[in-house]
């Protein structure tokens, strides 16, 4: 499958909008400078085009396999892993003393949307078993950590995380698994979890699980829980693998997308011999989770546009080649390619600036992890608070709008779009994955109005002021008209959040409106950010054309001939679409907000 990418736009919004040098200036990046981060981005598309993609239909095709405990993934998968393996990708952001790269953040959030675009099903390990590694290096003590970590950012093993139980789904409080202390001081565990993300595969020679467990005199709900590190083989004091430490698959899911991903059963402690390791303290299991379920929760946005982009561009490419019907416009009998129709171009246009808006709101929220780590006292709290806000948007905003961009890139085509002769189908069923797994989109809704508003005010009005400050900003030109429909919408939204909590029925409102209230977040954000980018692209454009002596009628014709001028326009249409499409959504949210309509909780089910 032939995956791509705007590369122009990422490296756009990576280089050129977020303030990625200033990065680079801090003692931990100043390994790194524009030209060499620019060449990682080119390295990365460079695997993603010629090793992840060609991938990607065998995972969907062939899947992964469960047979008598064991699982097996296509065999393309073997090569593209080792690729990454051997590149040091999986430690991306890892620090060079583990034998990482050291990349910012929010450069390996664009390498990740360009992993994950090309081959979904793959990118999960990757992301998972980091996300692991940096839990049992925070959490784990020096010998855990020696045992397993550079193995682990190395690829040599395999992670995952083990939550969900069959009786408790998302109410992880009300977990049984087990987990007794033994005399050296390790705990034998004993339970069953499920939809275990590469839970047992044949990539890795050992696969460690970090692993939600409660002791005998736990309390409980989630107040009991603790965190354990569960080796597929027993490890020794040397770091070699001993005996199988009986785990094992009980079996794996048939899903709708993600195919070469195997979701597992997993079974621990079934011959009463499971040995796990405590990580960090009895009782701060949910603590210590929540780090790695947050990382996770942003690294969900990143695949969600890197499918979305991907399916994109599969539309677009497809539009321009695809001959159907006679121009709109008539003065012809030949047939045009389709892209020339306008609704095809409607879907395409919208497609692009919801990626757009979903890239940049990623990869600011990725800019801020980054500052959490160069900043000390006062300043990291400020960029504390933000991420923390932004967590649940990168996750619900981003999977939720880029379902619906592999709608219309489906859409787009037609009967064709829904046979598996092309891959639009394979991207719609592979990104619908992201609005469920770490935590429902309603539940990260209900973390947001309830927990991250009330205790993150000061970020959200921060965020609020500087979109405001934006709208302020282009009151001439071009996007004035876009500008004042992002001003009216920060106070729209402001309006609701201040006043529902002063409601007789401000609490049933909210719960109820959670969902929307995210959207509306996502979308003025995504108005903001793209306002900005607009703004720039602006800019640029009239000094092109400046340069060029260019005005008039002969500036169309520059656009439609030169490539940089093109993308600069299509920056600031993309900008101009979304406030005028997007940003209404808030006002007619508010119209049932404001009413208080709650029919859904009168109804009788």
């Amino acid at each position: 499958m032939e995956y791509r990418v705007d590369i122009r736009d990422l490296k756009f919004q990576l280089l050129d909008w977020l303030p990625t040098e200033e990065l680079l200036a801090t003692e931990r990046y100043a390994h790194w400078d524009r030209d060499s981060v620019g060449m990682v981005v080119d390295q990365a598309l460079e695997i993603a085009q010629q090793s992840l993609g060609p991938a990607n239909e065998d995972g969907d095709r062939v899947g992964a396999i469960w047979q008598d405990g064991k699982v097996t993934v296509p065999p393309s998968f073997h090569p593209a892993y080792a690729t990454l393996c051997e590149g040091g990708w999986i430690a991306a952001s890892t620090s060079l003393d583990l034998g990482g790269l050291g990349l910012p953040h929010a450069v390996t959030t664009t390498v990740n949307e360009l992993f994950s675009g090309a081959n979904l099903s793959l990118s999960l390990l990757t992301l998972l078993t980091s996300g692991t590694a940096h839990l049992i290096e925070a959490s784990g003590g020096p010998k855990l950590r020696d045992q397993v970590c550079e193995k682990m950012f190395s690829g040599q093993w395999g992670g995952t995380m083990c939550l969900t139980e069959p009786q408790a789904g998302s109410d992880v409080g009300a977990s049984t698994t087990s987990a007794v202390r033994q005399d050296d001081g390790s705990y034998l565990i004993s339970g069953e979890k499920i939809f275990i993300t590469f839970g047992e595969h044949d990539l890795t020679e050992n696969i460690v699980h970090a692993v939600l467990a409660r002791t005998p005199d736990a309390p409980a709900g989630t107040r009991g829980l603790s965190l354990f590190m569960v080796s597929k083989f027993r490890i020794a004091d040397d770091g070699s693998l001993g005996q199988a430490n009986d785990v094992h698959c009980a079996s794996i899911e048939h899903k709708l997308g993600i195919h070469g991903s195997p979701t597992c059963s997993m079974v621990f402690g079934q011959q009463g011999a499971c040995q796990g390791f405590l990580l960090g303290e009895e009782g701060f299991g949910m603590r210590l989770m929540f780090q790695m379920m947050n990382e996770a929760r942003i690294e969900v946005g990143v695949q969600s546009v890197g499918v979305a982009g991907a399916a994109h561009q599969a539309a677009y490419n497809y539009a321009k080649e695809r001959l159907q019907m006679r121009h709109w416009m008539g003065g012809g009998e030949r047939q045009v390619p389709i892209v020339e129709h306008p609704d095809v171009r409607r879907m395409l246009l919208t497609s692009s600036a919801y990626v757009q808006a979903m890239r940049a709101l990623l990869l600011r929220t990725s800019y801020y992890v980054d500052k959490t780590r160069v900043t000390e006292g006062d300043e990291r709290e400020r960029y504390q608070g933000l991420l923390e806000l932004l967590t649940p948007v990168c996750k619900a905003w981003a999977s939720d709008w880029s379902f619906r961009v592999t709608e219309w890139s489906l859409q787009v085509f037609g009967g064709y779009g829904y046979t598996k002769d092309y891959p639009a189908e394979q991207y719609l069923r592979d990104a619908k994955i992201a609005s469920i797994y770490e935590g429902t989109n309603g539940i990260q809704a209900l973390d947001f109005v309830a927990r991250k508003l009330p205790s993150r005010g000061a970020a959200a009005r921060e965020l609020l002021t500087a979109a405001a400050t934006t709208a302020q900003q282009l009151t001439e030109g071009a996007l004035a008209g876009s500008a004042a429909l992002l001003g009216a919408a920060v106070g729209t939204f402001s309006e609701i959040v201040q006043q529902l909590p002063a409601r007789d029925d401000g609490r049933l409102l909210t719960v109820l409106n959670a969902v929307p209230i995210v959207d509306a977040f996502g979308t003025l954000l995504g108005a903001h950010f793209l306002l900005e980018q607009a703004a720039i692209a602006d800019r640029r454009l009239n000094e092109l054309l400046a340069e060029k002596g260019i005005e008039g009628d002969d500036a169309r014709r520059e656009l439609l001939n030169n490539q940089d001028a093109a993308f600069l326009h299509n920056k600031i249409q993309a900008a101009i679409l979304f406030c005028h499409r997007a940003l209404p959504t808030i006002e007619a949210y508010s119209v049932a907000i404001r009413a208080g309509e709650t029919a859904s909780v009168d109804a009788v089910f």
